[in-house]
């Protein structure tokens, strides 16, 4: 007779359960990696034509989004309390990063009043890397909740986490267009560093 486990399934239904939703959860990181690592290329092209700070500020970002995508592919790929504590405490490093990063960078463009220039691809190109952020963050979320694996979920919110930025930095271009209003981008930054820190404290307090 099979073996039930506690949900009611059979073992070998309960492993073919879980083997889809690791595939799933490998999927979505993949797919967040790809995004981000074209984003840069596009962000750097963008930057260098605006001259803007906050574009490419958001490449960097990015670039803290591989690195939290590529902890979690790694974590996904064996087992472990020990090796999930590493990759909470990577990704909680990385939002520390774009706090930090998005404080400077805040500091620097108040200070200086500098004023980019337009950008039609940057804010192209931040209107839909929100959508598809928000839309994976979400697909993370899901998964890593039936999986019960901390590390996704936690990852999800960085990819939340970066969506918002995508909108904080859309908002900005789209107001310095419309209005001149070259200080609206550093100054919403300031929202995404408090959750930026809330969520790595919030790491830290779970471990």
């Amino acid at each position: 007779m099979p073996v039930e486990t506690i949900s009611g399934m059979t073992r070998p239904e309960h492993d073919t359960r879980e083997a889809g939703l690791l595939r799933r959860g490998r999927m979505l990181e993949a797919a967040t990696l790809t995004w981000n690592v074209v984003g840069i290329i596009v962000l750097a092209i963008a930057a260098l034509r605006a001259h803007s700070v906050a574009l490419a500020g958001f490449g960097l970002d990015s670039l803290i989004e591989i690195g939290a995508s590529a902890v979690v592919l790694w974590e996904l790929s064996g087992t472990g309390e020990a090796r999930q504590h590493r990759a909470l405490r990577l990704i909680a490093a990385a939002f520390l990063a774009l706090a930090t990063y998005l404080t400077v960078q805040t500091v620097i463009v108040f200070a200086t009043g500098y004023h980019p220039q337009q950008s039609p691809l940057g804010i192209v190109w931040t209107a839909i890397t929100a959508a598809v952020m928000f839309a994976l963050a979400a697909g993370k979320n899901n998964t890593g909740r039936r999986l019960d694996n901390p590390v996704l979920i936690t990852e999800g919110r960085v990819t939340f986490i970066d969506g918002l930025l995508a909108c904080s930095v859309l908002l900005g271009l789209t107001f310095n267009t419309a209005f001149d209003w070259w200080w609206a981008d550093p100054a919403a930054g300031i929202v995404i560093v408090y959750y930026a820190i809330r969520e790595a404290r919030t790491i830290h307090a779970e471990q």
